[in-house]
């Protein structure tokens, strides 16, 4: 059933300084109207996302023995995307080649390379070189129609992923309650126009600040709104509002807890740089990630969910997702050995060969390295139950899982790689594609340009590479 009265998809719900875009709804119309836009029968717009984290992974336990279906059993690493396994690709066999120069530590070289699969990198006068990454190089395709051409979130390794061009990195957000407010918020508010606003319950300092919810602020919008909607419409409506609502009890009552806290210890995690230590709930947040796993844990989800919001509501259809830190301890998720300090044991856990490395660490990094796909794999799961009128988000996205390094050993070779999603139909998955070792990543790049629309001759390293192979190309991964 259609509303009497059209709802464009650039309406908003909005009151009292909230703006909520809306999610893919069949009342839209005319869907035409709006390129690249999501109309039944005719399919909606593609997202790319990249998903990266730190430390590499145990290649042994997260490369399939078998070459072509996936199945009956993924290795340890990956189990936990099992139930996943049709909508997912594993790639082995792809590697970063390029040149590394001037003053680059092994750290800062594979995350200048990860994104960008450089020919060379470079670091001189603390000025980093490399090229522009394959997120940004998709936002040029994809990202204009949007509010956000791309959104670059979560924690990233001591250099840059992003590059806009080889010397221009994109900043990464790493505050979720920052991420919220860009996404819901629609301005912020001043003392004067808000000082009889029932949205202002709470003073400090003399100015007025907004408590209420943002699903408060828009209850006469979403009521006007709902009963205009058709019985399927209402139950994606529902869905999303109660999405929001739980992300923002969740990072509330989170944020609660750690102010409570920093009022009874003060900040746990002293600041390396000698500048003042950030008291506020979100600085402790993400010192803590650090240190206690249940609240990395929480960052995570809540990092995720954001980023789906941001897809779902077509606020941006390109996001690269950061995730975790070398430096972050593991207690309670390692159950081995005496260590829990993922740096520690990314070089206790790798070695020349895989024979050298002490196994006890290498078996606490694949702990490590499953905690992470576990929550990968709740993203991607949200993701399919999004319905977009007879298709889903996760069909419409393609979804990079990797990480800045090939291993913890600052390895570049045979880099942890899975493709999720159906890129709208354009890509097969529920295959293990093992290409020849050290096959450039790159490749890969320009499979997903092309795939999103693009006509790309080379991208990175792809046909410079002493390594060039398969013309570029990577055969076998789209439909």
């Amino acid at each position: 059933m259609k509303p009497t009265q059209p709802i464009s998809r650039r309406d908003v719900l909005r009151g009292a300084g909230a703006l909520i875009a809306l999610p893919f709804l069949e009342s839209m119309v005319p869907m035409s109207s709006f390129a690249g836009m999501p109309v039944p029968g005719s399919g909606a717009p593609q997202r790319f996302v990249v998903v990266t984290v730190t430390g590499g992974t145990v290649a042994e336990s997260w490369v399939p023995t078998n070459v072509g279906a996936l199945g009956p059993k993924l290795p340890s690493i990956l189990r936990p995307l099992e139930s996943l396994r049709s909508e997912i690709q594993v790639l082995s066999g792809l590697s970063h080649n390029g040149r590394i120069e001037g003053d680059l530590n092994a750290h800062e070289a594979a995350a200048l390379s990860h994104l960008t699969g450089a020919p060379m990198v470079r670091k001189e006068k603390g000025m980093k070189t490399a090229g522009i990454s394959i997120d940004q190089a998709v936002a040029k395709l994809i990202g204009q129609d949007t509010l956000l051409t791309s959104l670059e979130l979560g924690t990233v390794p001591e250099a840059p992923i992003s590059f806009r061009n080889a010397e221009s990195p994109m900043p990464s957000e790493r505050n979720p309650r920052v991420v919220y407010d860009r996404l819901f918020r629609g301005r912020t508010p001043s003392a004067p126009k808000w000082k009889s606003s029932p949205a202002s319950t709470k003073t400090e300092g003399g100015a007025k600040t907004i408590e209420q919810s943002v699903l408060d602020l828009v209850r006469e919008d979403a009521l006007i709104l709902q009963k205009q909607l058709g019985k399927e419409d209402a139950i994606r409506m529902d869905e999303y509002l109660t999405s929001i609502r739980s992300v923002e009890t969740r990072l509330t009552k989170l944020e609660k807890r750690l102010n409570e806290e920093l009022k009874d210890v003060g900040p746990r995690v002293p600041n390396p740089h000698g500048l003042p230590p950030d008291t506020s709930a979100g600085g402790e947040l993400l010192n803590r990630i650090g240190s206690d796993p249940d609240t990395h844990g929480e960052y995570i989800e809540l990092m995720s969910d954001l980023m789906i919001m941001a897809l779902q509501t077509d606020s941006t259809r390109v996001v690269t997702l950061a995730l975790g830190s070398d430096e972050a301890m593991f207690p309670g998720v390692v159950t081995v050995g005496y260590e829990h300090h993922c740096h520690t044991l990314e070089h206790q856990g790798n070695a020349g060969r895989v024979e050298d490395a002490d196994p006890i660490s290498r078996e606490a990094l694949r702990q490590i390295h499953t905690w992470y796909t576990e929550s990968f794999a709740r993203t991607i799961a949200k993701m399919k139950a999004i319905d977009e009128g007879g298709s889903t988000l996760l069909h419409n996205s393609t979804v990079l899982y990797t990480s800045y390094m090939a291993d913890g050993g600052h390895g570049r070779s045979n880099y942890p790689v899975v493709v999720a999603g159906r890129g709208g139909g354009t890509l097969k998955p529920g295959n293990h594609h093992a290409f020849k070792t050290d096959t450039p990543m790159s490749n890969l790049y320009v499979e997903i340009l092309e795939q999103m629309g693009g006509k790309p001759a080379e991208f990175g390293e792809s046909h410079v590479s002493s390594k060039s192979i398969y013309g570029g190309r990577l055969p076998g991964l789209r439909g």
